[in-house]
């Protein structure tokens, strides 16, 4: 990369463009040759590798989607990025670049819900098996790997839930038995977290969460190694999976300041458990508890922690958890997360899908917080003041 980290979120991509701080948005469906003899000589001299430098018609991209794509790429210290219109769009792409019907997969149990629903319903319709192992328990993934077994698909931390796994025991087992493995890591970006780097052949991030930064676009980034490139490239081609222009456009103003927001997020995050870890009704998750196997794991691989975290309320009156969350005032009630601002949901585990190994008491309830960049005094005494109704 030649510079910090930092250093480079504020000075990449200048080589893609003249003057404008920021690259220009290009659109472009119609690509216009001077002769068929100049589309037949781009075509040829392209053919090894299609996706660099390569218009001849809009689904290609545009210099715009390809500064995005290259200004990643050196975050992840990958082969190469590949945009997507969503973020769970990066996900199918991945799996679908290596399963094939009679292939099978084994995910980590507590995954994003709608990476559930493809997994363990959608891929039932094609002959792909999916097996949930315990990202605690990872004999649980050894033990059921097969001949058949094609990837293995990991979040970390998981979902809602916030369990981290010891990702380099992961990609030992699938390297022995020669099985490609991706990683959702939109949790940590590669500003806390590398996997590429780490082993893993595959890397996806939510460009929606913090790579925007300012919830108001759609995308997702998929990074490769050298050897899952050239199937991932086909299934690109052919599903059509590309993101637009001026999504790019956005999710390159937003990356400029990844590094600030996130020190922000977490600085905000760690005042905000420290408040709420006095609550005896309360389990915190988040890797903040020294001697914990998930703080063991988070401090093995990651360099910080972002704003996303779960609150585990032992509570015998459920009606008393939403009245807790619809009374919170700085915190808004939606999907997604990632933005500036904070967010609070109170989540259904059951409604995502059966899980088989995060098995919640009769009396616990998951509530997800996105702390957001407010001032944290703020949000504590928001907090403080919404607790009071639970009961």
């Amino acid at each position: 990369m030649g510079y910090s980290f930092k250093t480079f979120l504020k000075q990449a991509g200048k080589d893609f463009y003249n003057q404008s701080v920021n690259p220009p948005v290009v659109r472009a469906s119609t690509i216009l040759f001077k002769s068929f003899y100049d589309i037949k000589k781009m075509q040829k001299k392209h053919s090894k590798y299609p996706t660099e430098g390569y218009f001849d018609y809009g689904r290609q991209g545009t210099s715009t989607t390809h500064a995005l794509s290259k200004i990643l790429n050196k975050l992840e210290e990958s082969y190469h990025v590949f945009l997507t219109p969503t973020g769970f769009g990066s996900i199918f792409l991945a799996m679908l670049s290596v399963v094939r019907p009679g292939d099978e997969i084994l995910v980590s149990d507590p995954v994003y819900s709608p990476t559930r629903i493809l997994t363990q319903d959608f891929f039932k319709d094609f002959n792909i098996k999916t097996i949930f192992y315990n990202p605690k328990d990872l004999s649980t993934l050894k033990n059921n790997i097969t001949k058949k077994t094609k990837l293995i698909f990991v979040e970390n931390p998981g979902s809602n839930t916030f369990e981290f796994q010891d990702l380099s025991k992961i990609i030992s087992i699938a390297k022995k038995k020669k099985i490609f493995t991706a990683m959702d890591n939109t949790w940590g970006t590669p500003y806390f977290l590398k996997p590429i780097k780490l082993g893993f052949d595959m890397a996806i991030v939510s460009a929606t969460k913090y790579y925007s930064g300012h919830s108001d676009v759609m995308g997702g980034s998929l990074a490769v190694n050298k050897k899952v490139f050239k199937y991932v490239q086909k299934a690109e081609k052919i599903s059509g999976l590309r993101m637009g222009p001026d999504d790019a456009y956005l999710i390159i103003r937003g990356i400029r300041t990844l590094d600030t927001r996130l020190d922000r997020h977490e600085e905000n995050t760690k005042k905000i458990v420290s408040f709420l870890s006095k609550y005896k009704k309360i389990t915190v998750l988040y890797p903040f508890k020294k001697g914990t196997d998930d703080y063991k794991m988070w401090k093995k691989y990651y360099k910080g922690s972002s704003g996303l975290m779960g609150l585990k309320i032992k509570s015998k009156n459920k009606s008393s958890i939403s009245k807790f969350v619809n009374s919170l005032k700085l915190f808004g009630y939606g999907y997604s997360w990632g933005g500036f601002e904070s967010l609070a949901l109170h989540q259904e585990l059951k409604a995502q899908g059966k899980r088989k190994y995060t098995i919640l008491n009769k009396n616990d309830h998951i509530v997800r917080l996105h702390i957001g960049l407010e001032d944290p005094k703020d949000l504590i005494n928001d907090l403080k003041k919404s607790l009071k109704f639970i009961k």
